[in-house]
């Protein structure tokens, strides 16, 4: 069992050893103190989370890949945030509770596992009943996971490629398919799927409460690598957790002209019908997957109060 050390930081599967006791940066350029940018109620996520009230969403600062084509650039490339303490945690929680977040979803904070799971047992001890929801890339051990056991009962991890090449490339993380599929497995291993329908104002929605919804993101001209990660998926997730298959890629103007792994555009129609078509012959028990759009309105600005559009997300706190 791999014990948690700021101070030779052994907290994330690069194990960079950097001492962020003393406030130095290694890879996910964050000190041991806990840095949020945003939170809010939010309406784009997948239907089992979002429900009536919106997923409750605490956007953390940093991260352990910081992906060349991330849309939350700012948070996690360029450092956007400020230290928080466990009360003002806690009331950031309890604020969306309140607004009537159906969960809290709690985005990108596998660089500060052991303060997290902290602050989230503090959180249930003054009042917060709402599920506690894992939103990550999944490439994090096993043993950090652990310390969230009890504590999440929702798990939306990432699986972004199976191919080591692609991902030593996009985020300098060549060891990304088996760490992410190691961490996939423990959280489906420990976790079964609970799902309930809710009704509001004569409106049924099913929620979920206890679960793993898998994402992944589909990377315009790369079919074979979507097909890979579902084919892994067909065998090793379905019936047990919930798989959400995304087709937004949309390109970062911030970050035009640095992508040369794939191609830096939208997804076109053919490529959804493709997609569609592998769908169709994996038959998944349980798929959500998007309308294709041409709208990059939702990209997000965190440097305001509001990132998001009025539609797609409520505000609660910024940094």
């Amino acid at each position: 069992m791999i014990k948690p050390d700021f101070s030779k930081c052994n907290l994330c599967t690069r194990n960079c050893g950097t001492d962020r006791a003393s406030g130095k940066l290694g890879f996910c350029r964050e000190p041991a103190e806990l840095r949020i940018a945003f939170a809010g109620l939010h309406f784009g996520e997948e239907p089992l989370v979002t429900v009536h009230g919106g997923s409750g969403t605490i956007f953390f600062t940093g991260c352990t890949l910081r992906c060349k084509f991330c849309q939350n650039y700012q948070i996690s490339h360029d450092g956007l945030g400020r230290i928080v303490d466990s009360t003002e945690f806690t009331r950031i929680c309890q604020k969306l509770q309140d607004a009537g977040a159906e969960n809290i979803n709690l985005v990108t904070g596998s660089h500060n596992i052991p303060k997290i799971s902290e602050y989230l047992r503090d959180a249930r001890n003054v009042g917060i009943t709402i599920p506690f929801c894992w939103n990550s890339s999944a490439y994090e051990s096993v043993e950090m996971l652990e310390l969230l056991k009890g504590l999440v009962t929702i798990w939306l991890p990432d699986l972004k490629t199976l191919n080591s090449d692609l991902s030593e490339k996009l985020f300098a993380a060549p060891d990304y398919p088996e760490i992410a599929k190691n961490a996939i497995t423990w959280m489906l291993k420990n976790n079964q799927i609970d799902i309930v329908t809710v009704n509001k104002n004569g409106q049924e929605k099913d929620k979920m409460l206890s679960g793993v919804i898998v994402r992944h993101l589909f990377l315009p001209g790369k079919f074979e690598e979507t097909a890979d990660v579902l084919c892994w998926l067909k065998k090793n997730a379905d019936k047990h957790a919930c798989i959400s298959l995304m087709n937004q890629y949309t390109p970062i103007p911030a970050k035009k002209g640095k992508i040369n792994e794939f191609e830096d555009r939208l997804v076109n129609r053919q490529e959804d019908r493709d997609i569609q078509d592998l769908i169709e012959a994996y038959d998944f028990d349980y798929l959500f997957y998007q309308e294709l759009s041409e709208d990059t309105s939702w990209l997000p600005d965190f440097t305001r109060p509001q990132p998001f559009s009025n539609k797609l997300a409520t505000p609660i706190w910024h940094c």
